[in-house]
């Protein structure tokens, strides 16, 4: 009964989600990052209290945000990456703005909303895939030209209204 309870938690209600999803305006919050390279697994495993998973648990406040033709994000890395970027470290993880980006909506045969962004102003991000399931949970992956991909697990909210 606790496992049913867990997987069908719901972060909104579908209308809310299809609006956020429609007008491009929502938050992404990760709440775990899923590497695809084994050394970092290897190592996550490695540590005491750590459970064997693929996915790391993350803190509040890693995020991707849509709004007002503009996307900032805001999220770890763990990986290989393929240039050093020993003193960008703006480019250690991914934290950027852009301001030119195009977006493919289209729609899953379940019902869920695919998202493709392509950032057309920043030159290392070759594409974002969010997935955004109709309670609001979504995945989103990040394929980078200078680093292995890696993807991530939250769910969308309403983007918070800023306090003048």
């Amino acid at each position: 009964m606790v496992f049913l309870n867990c997987a069908s938690q719901n972060y909104l209600d579908p209308a809310t989600a299809e609006r956020l999803v429609n007008e491009e305006q929502f938050t992404f919050m990760a709440q775990k990052a899923n590497p695809t390279n084994y050394d970092v697994i290897s190592m996550a495993n490695s540590m005491p209290g750590y459970g064997s998973s693929r996915m790391l648990n993350l803190d509040y406040g890693y995020t991707l945000t849509l709004k007002n033709k503009e996307m900032t994000v805001t999220l770890p890395y763990f990986g290989r990456a393929y240039s050093a970027n020993v003193y960008d470290t703006d480019k250690q993880s991914f934290r950027f703005t852009s301001k030119n980006y195009t977006v493919q909506k289209s729609t899953t045969s379940k019902g869920n909303h695919l998202l493709r962004i392509k950032p057309n102003d920043i030159s290392h991000i070759r594409l974002i895939n969010i997935e955004i399931y109709k309670n609001g949970k979504a995945f989103v992956s990040v394929d980078a030209n200078d680093r292995q991909p890696i993807s991530y697990d939250g769910y969308i909210m309403r983007n918070e209204e800023s306090k003048k």
